[in-house]
C-alpha cells in the first residue's frame, strides 16, 4: 500500500511538471513562429527605409477608403 501511494504521488508530480514544461516550450515556440511570420510578410517599398535600414514613419502615407453606402443619407 505504501508503494502505491509513493508511485501515485511521484507520477502526479512528474506529470504536472511535464505538462508545465511542455506548455512553456509550446508557448515560446508559438510566439517565435508568430513573430517570424509577421516580420517576413511585411510588404514595404525600399524607398521607405533610411540609410541604416530603419523604416521612416514620417514619410509614410496611409489611405482610408470608406464604404460608399456609409455616406448616403436617407431621404
Amino acid at each position: 500500500m505504501e508503494t502505491l501511494v509513493v508511485t501515485l504521488t511521484l507520477t502526479t508530480v512528474v506529470s504536472f511538471l511535464a505538462l508545465l514544461v511542455g506548455g512553456m516550450i509550446g508557448w515560446m515556440a508559438r510566439t517565435h513562429s508568430l513573430e517570424r511570420a509577421y516580420y517576413s510578410n511585411v510588404n514595404v517599398h525600399p524607398e521607405m527605409f533610411d540609410e541604416n535600414g530603419n523604416l521612416i514613419p514620417d514619410e509614410t502615407i496611409a489611405f482610408r477608403f470608406e464604404h460608399p453606402s456609409e455616406d448616403v443619407e436617407d431621404e
